[in-house]
């Protein structure tokens, strides 16, 4: 049975699906992260073992193995190596250090990043939004905002996910990280951000990527949004194109976040609204105030 080396140092990170655990340490005198996915087991979701779903269990590793994005425009992964056993694969890449990027560095970097060639690799995301949100269907959809005061918008904007969905579907699908967060694109090469997780790598909305990063950056969406189609290519989209893309995926991965937490707290003693808060769930509640401009957008369509 696989193991972790006793001096290896834990590290977040490791709460995907198939996700075993993250790790720090030296091979060689290198720093190094080894990362373990384990394989789908019975009784997993089918999901899993789909190439082209977003929780496809070792797409990272097949980013890694293909090299596909070693030498991309805005986002580029580091060297790493690939050991698959039958329990898994463990992945073996190099330490990134944080350079700090500011997020309208990284808004640019994933703006270029949306023009790069990728080609049509079958393990990359194909429906990241919709899987993200199909998923949640099967568990109920949003039940716990709907004892909050965003409960009416909420209520509208998942009864009517659908059309959001083949809204974002009729839009240019452009190269997407899928979760760019700074905590994800840490380094820095010259003029790219450098990525440590490939995990939801895929095609999307344009926008989409962008919508995402606003949540977590500290500059405001304007910002970021013009950084952004500073670095995205001209033929590749026009402005309303990237609005309507990073304003979808904002609110409903806001909300989405928001119920998330809410439900992890709801169980406790006390009134709903005095749990908000609380450290786990206050900062998505932030996230979620963030949006309420592209809501009043969205209510329109």
């Amino acid at each position: 049975m696989w193991q972790p080396e006793p001096d290896w140092v834990a590290l977040p990170g490791g709460s995907g699906t198939s996700t075993v655990g993250v790790w720090r340490t030296a091979l060689g005198g290198r720093a190094v992260v080894v990362k373990r996915l384990g394989a789908p087991q019975p009784g997993d979701p089918a999901a899993l073992t789909e190439p082209g779903h977003s929780g496809y269990w070792r797409r990272e590793a097949d980013v890694l193995l293909t090299g596909l994005a070693t030498a991309t425009p805005g986002l580029r992964s580091v060297a790493g190596s690939v050991e698959e056993d039958a329990e898994g694969i463990t992945i073996i890449r190099d330490w990134v250090e944080d350079a700090a990027s500011s997020g309208l560095f990284l808004a640019l970097s994933i703006g270029r990043f949306a023009g790069a060639q990728l080609g049509r690799p079958r393990f990359l995301a194909q429906h990241l939004m919709r899987d993200r949100l199909d998923r949640l269907a099967r568990r109920g959809g949003w039940p716990t905002l709907a004892r909050t005061t965003v409960a009416d918008v909420a209520d509208h904007l998942w009864v009517r996910r659908e059309v959001m969905l083949d809204l974002l579907d009729g839009l240019p699908q452009v190269p997407q990280h899928g979760d760019p967060t700074a905590l994800n694109l840490p380094g820095r090469d010259g003029d790219d951000a450098v990525a440590i997780d490939w995990g939801t790598l895929g095609h999307g909305p344009v926008g989409g990527d962008l919508g995402y990063l606003s949540l977590s950056s500290r500059e405001e969406f304007e910002p970021l949004f013009d950084a952004y189609l500073l670095g995205l290519p001209e033929e590749v989209a026009d402005r309303d194109a990237v609005l309507l893309g990073a304003q979808v995926v904002a609110v409903y991965t806001a909300l989405s976040r928001a119920e998330w937490a809410l439900a992890r707290v709801t169980g406790g003693e006390g009134a709903l609204a005095g749990k908000y808060r609380h450290p786990s769930v206050a900062p998505h509640l932030r996230a979620l105030q963030r949006t309420f401009g592209h809501m009043e957008a969205l209510l329109q369509i």
